[in-house]
């Protein structure tokens, strides 16, 4: 029999009752901050505090968002960094939107195989513990970029409130004592690392204690006098190329001299009427979202409902195949030739709409690519100010605390990032994902990312700023968070903190978090073949900001606060904070 989309609409009508919406979804979230002159949205109140002040003093989101960069290496070191890398995407007031690429790359000295044995088979955390898996940083080289283009500040008032948290401390709170907790053997393993995280007993730092950072006070003083030169052509490079080569690492100082900051033409498609600006090749997610929400675009999601059996399929149908496409086809465009025009496709999508079974699970093996061969700690933040500029940063040690490794005198944890990369066709990585060829480690290559940083307008003027850490599900938390506030109606907040779901396409699993669906809808769902991974573990901590309203309804009604933030009820230490 054809199935048509009158017949699917048909069928949950006839199930209405059996798709209810998990008591979860309902919890009562607080209110979205509001403010009406600019909003900020960190994963660390101080860095949300420090970003508030750079615009009340004038400054413009570009400005907020490099002195929150610079906090967040400070006050959240297992993620804030500038020892690791990231995107930013830039929507300017004039309606110019525009990409900033300072992801780490590969050293020079880096070979396909680096991370494989004799026989042809993974070392064991190789690519993510010590100096063999720190790959190139560039968030200096990112943030001073964006600064001088956009911005509006100097770098060293843009710098002075991180360089003071280092110097003088800050003090621990419940979140930020719990970004520590779990960390301590793998901080103890490097004795830079520990001489600065650990107590002398051996344990991490806990509430109402101090961190104190003097040589990170140190390295970054250097940047806000000399700039970008201090960190990759004087004597922080110098420290870390010395620590590597003494400790099995590969970095030269010519990989820190070559590195160089990519701008790039951001990602847009539509979705019922909005437009979205994401992140292209080297990240995979703006891509990746669009291509899902091209096929979610002709499926009644509102009336399907939040939660529904029906819902729940056609998002899992639409991950399944965008993922396949994420880690088969995608790379580095100085490497590979993204189809990026084919994914886009409103046509493409509706080719994939027409494979999905609406009664039954698809098969994740029947998709593997004839030519496929053989944590988690990101941070995101979005800020919006005055005048409308708008900027969603992502970036990532990748690991809680990256590599673990700090170079003596530097105070700078640095990244494993080239987990990233394909260490072997068809070998899963950090996140489990299996991917090909085309993310292949080559020198001065920038590995395949999921950071979707996304800013969303409509009728040319900013709706929403969205992003959000969690490795290879940060294109589906940011792509939920849409979907809850354009086709559910949720507010911001609701819609960050509503649980989510997730498909990779390998392993062919639907990952659900807590209370995430009722337990009919979890009987729906087996019965149409799938396999649920029903954890006792929240991920991601998604920022955000809707403009005009808290949600579409308030929105509509006209009378809302300008800028209404939200930063994730999973993000402990977090503030949203407009004025």
């Amino acid at each position: 029999m054809h199935i048509t989309r009158r017949t699917l609409i048909a069928v949950s009508l006839s199930l209405t009752v059996a798709f209810t919406l998990p008591a979860a979804v309902f919890a009562a979230s607080p209110a979205p901050a509001k403010g009406e002159h600019g909003m900020v949205v960190t994963a660390q109140h101080l860095a949300t505090e420090v970003g508030v002040e750079v615009l009340k003093k004038g400054g413009n989101a570009v400005d907020a968002a490099i002195a929150v960069g610079y906090a967040l290496a400070v006050v959240y070191p297992n993620a804030g960094n500038i020892g690791g890398g990231g995107f930013m995407t830039i929507r300017l007031k004039d309606g110019r939107s525009t990409f900033i690429d300072f992801r780490e790359r590969a050293p020079l000295a880096a070979t396909k195989t680096m991370y494989l044995d004799k026989e042809g088979k993974p070392v064991k955390g190789a690519s993510l513990d010590g100096y063999l898996a720190v790959g190139v940083p560039g968030s200096v080289a990112g943030f001073e970029m964006a600064r001088e283009k956009y911005g509006t500040l100097s770098r060293q008032d843009l710098m002075a409130p991180a360089i003071a948290y280092a110097r003088d401390g800050f003090v621990l709170n419940q979140g930020d004592a719990a970004s520590f907790a779990g960390s301590a053997a793998r901080l103890a393993k490097d004795p830079a690392a520990a001489a600065i995280f650990l107590k002398p007993d051996g344990k991490t730092y806990g509430i109402g204690e101090r961190l104190v950072q003097p040589d990170l006070a140190a390295s970054l003083s250097a940047i806000s006098e000399k700039g970008a030169d201090a960190f990759y052509k004087g004597g922080i490079a110098d420290a870390i190329v010395k620590a590597s080569g003494a400790k099995g690492g590969i970095l030269a100082k010519a990989d820190f001299e070559q590195y160089t900051v990519r701008e790039l033409k951001p990602v847009t498609c539509s979705y019922r009427g909005y437009e979205i600006i994401s992140s292209p090749p080297p990240s995979s997610g703006g891509v990746i979202i669009c291509e899902i929400l091209n096929v979610l675009e002709d499926y009644p999601l509102s009336y399907l409902g939040a939660g529904s059996a029906e819902t729940v399929h056609v998002m899992v149908e639409a991950m399944r195949y965008a993922y396949v496409d994420r880690n088969s086809a995608l790379g580095d465009p100085d490497f590979v030739d993204n189809p990026v025009s084919k994914l886009l496709d409103k046509a493409y999508a509706k080719q994939i709409r027409d494979k999905i079974d609406p009664f039954r699970a698809g098969v994740s093996k029947d998709l593997m690519p004839k030519d496929f061969g053989e944590s988690k700690e990101t941070t995101h933040y979005s800020i919006i100010d005055n005048d409308g500029n708008a900027v969603a940063v992502t970036y990532t040690l990748n690991g809680s605390f990256g590599a673990g490794v700090v170079a003596d005198g530097t105070g700078i944890l640095l990244n494993n990032e080239m987990d990233d990369f394909t260490q072997k066709p068809g070998v899963p990585n950090l996140y489990g994902l299996v991917q090909g060829e085309a993310n292949a480690i080559k020198p001065k290559k920038t590995p395949l990312s999921s950071m979707s940083p996304t800013i969303v307008t409509k009728d040319g003027k900013p709706f929403m700023v969205i992003g959000s850490p969690g490795g290879s599900r940060i294109i589906t938390i940011t792509l939920e968070a849409i979907v809850n506030v354009v086709d559910h109606g949720m507010n911001i907040q609701e819609a960050i903190d509503a649980p989510r779901i997730h498909h990779q396409w390998l392993p062919d699993t639907i990952y659900v978090e807590p209370f995430g669906l009722s337990p009919d809808t979890e009987r729906l769902l087996a019965g149409m073949g799938y396999h649920l991974d029903l954890g006792d573990q929240t991920w991601g901590q998604a920022a955000g900001i809707l403009v005009g309203g808290k949600s579409l309804a308030e929105i509509g009604k006209g009378g809302g606060a300008r800028y209404n933030g939200a930063i994730d009820s999973r993000a402990a230490s977090g503030e949203a904070l407009g004025y």
